[in-house]
């Protein structure tokens, strides 16, 4: 049996996870999250220094009502772990630590975990085991296109050479006077619009490549907002044209390095991964191409530490702990 506690704070969410792994079976013992998306809301987007100092605030009690909610004594812990990036350093700095300082004095292992692996073990912590498959990352600071082996064997096919997707849905979200965070509320607008009323275009769709651009998408909203005075009487239409781009970038790209591989399943994870729309359009491509969808549980997509604590899990199983010397990593890069 393994019992692992887990610190997320990469950004603006504070979080605090206990998974364990008993006789094979690993139960996610609560996973709780303490949002800033109010406070950041009034500017528009995160503030690192706001956000550091909450996470600090927030930290101590959130694991205490951890602990009480799993029902288990710190002591019964047998690995800690945090995010070591990527991600904003004042706020990696937080998290990172408070686990590192437990595991020094409960004399347990430490391990820095990767935010962007904890999203791409997300769909299988139910399984508890890391099969091949291709997975899209599509989240509000990365987009990436991953052949995964096994577990800890990644090769990057692809990622955006600009603004990831959720990146991008968020600033056109901005532009269209929209409330922060601007993804959910284009997928809102979106249902009810034609998404055939605007002729957005599709970056590097045709090229060989398998990476993404959605900067240009970005800026063609934009210029179609300055251009046209009744943009406000066409909302809807316009966020539905914006989304279906976004999405037959992510899926065309997504069935392109498929047929490159011999992998037979597909996951989707990150923040955005909770757009309905971009499930169906790849869950309908999976199914033309004979292929299992693996889709993360939306308390999974976000940031959260439940995902830290599956990568922790692996990484306790795997490997020895990390030397406590070791620093964040804001720009650690996934799969490279």
């Amino acid at each position: 049996m393994s019992t692992v506690l887990a610190i997320e704070s990469s950004c603006d969410e504070t979080a605090v996870a206990v998974i364990k792994r008993n006789e094979g079976k690993v139960s996610l013992l609560t996973s709780l999250v303490s949002s800033q998306i109010e406070i950041h809301r009034q500017f528009g987007g995160v503030v690192p220094e706001v956000a550091c100092r909450n996470h600090s605030q927030r930290i101590a009690p959130l694991i205490e009502q951890a602990l009480e909610e799993a029902q288990i004594e710190l002591d019964e812990i047998d690995a800690f772990v945090g995010t070591q990036g990527p991600g904003l350093a004042s706020s990696l700095l937080v998290g990172f630590s408070y686990a590192k300082a437990l595991a020094v004095a409960n004399g347990k292992p430490f391990y820095g975990i990767n935010h962007m692996e904890g999203h791409l073990l997300s769909p299988f912590l139910s399984q508890g085991f890391i099969p091949p498959h291709l997975a899209l990352i599509v989240s509000g600071g990365h987009t990436m296109l991953i052949d995964v082996q096994g577990y800890q064997k990644y090769t990057l096919f692809g990622r955006t050479l600009d603004d990831a997707a959720g990146e991008a849905f968020d600033k056109v979200g901005r532009m269209l006077s929209l409330p922060y965070p601007g993804g959910p509320e284009i997928e809102k607008r979106a249902h009810q619009g034609n998404p055939s009323s605007f002729k957005f275009p599709r970056a590097l769709l045709k090229d060989s490549s398998l990476n993404f651009s959605f900067s240009g998408l970005k800026t063609s909203v934009l210029y179609e907002v300055q251009r046209n005075q009744n943009w406000r009487d066409q909302l809807d239409d316009l966020c539905a044209s914006f989304q279906t781009a976004v999405i037959d970038c992510l899926v065309g790209k997504t069935v392109k390095a498929l047929s490159e591989t011999n992998h037979q399943r597909i996951s989707l994870s990150g923040g955005v991964a909770c757009n309905k729309a971009l499930q169906s359009a790849l869950l309908e491509q999976s199914r033309r191409l004979g292929c299992v969808l693996e889709v993360a549980p939306p308390a999974l997509t976000t940031d959260n530490a439940g995902m830290i604590a599956f990568a922790g899990l692996l990484a306790f199983e795997n490997r020895s702990g990390d030397p406590l010397c070791k620093g964040i990593d804001p720009n650690w890069a996934l799969g490279e």
